[in-house]
């Protein structure tokens, strides 16, 4: 498979969360991609944990929120940006991203803080990108 140049920031759909056109920063530095939600909640599904959370579908509208399920795969130690550690749930979910869809691994954690909502982590890019870090928004 021939891989595609992507720049620092790009656009990607979660189709299975409802979400699309998301502004997402490429981060080379991450190996697992990671989500902002909101209000985790676990319950059990056939005795198999799932979650709940808050998602907003619509970057420019943060008023607007839906209540999203999915099945946990891993709970992983993960250290932030800011040093501190923190445990994260892991789901799989579909991204779409130059014309091709495929399924991620997705840590989801509290971003509110930070400018984007979204980290495409390496996971997701292996075998597909080559990051140049001095473009953004390769894709269109």
């Amino acid at each position: 498979m021939k891989k595609i140049v992507i720049g620092s920031l790009e656009k990607c759909d979660l189709p299975q969360l409802g979400i699309e056109g998301l502004h997402v920063r490429v981060d080379t530095g991450a190996k697992t991609s990671s989500l902002h939600v909101d209000n985790i909640k676990e319950f059990t599904k056939d005795n198999v944990m799932w979650i709940s959370f808050d998602i907003h579908p619509d970057v420019y509208d943060i008023d607007e929120i839906v209540r999203k399920e999915a099945k946990v795969v891993d709970i992983k130690r993960v250290k932030s940006s800011t040093a501190t550690k923190q445990r994260r749930y892991v789901i799989h979910t579909k991204i779409s991203m130059a014309n091709k869809s495929w399924k991620i691994r997705l840590t989801l954690t509290d971003r509110s803080t930070m400018t984007y909502r979204m980290l495409l982590g390496r996971e997701a890019m292996k075998g597909r990108f080559i990051v140049d870090p001095e473009c953004q928004y390769r894709l269109g």
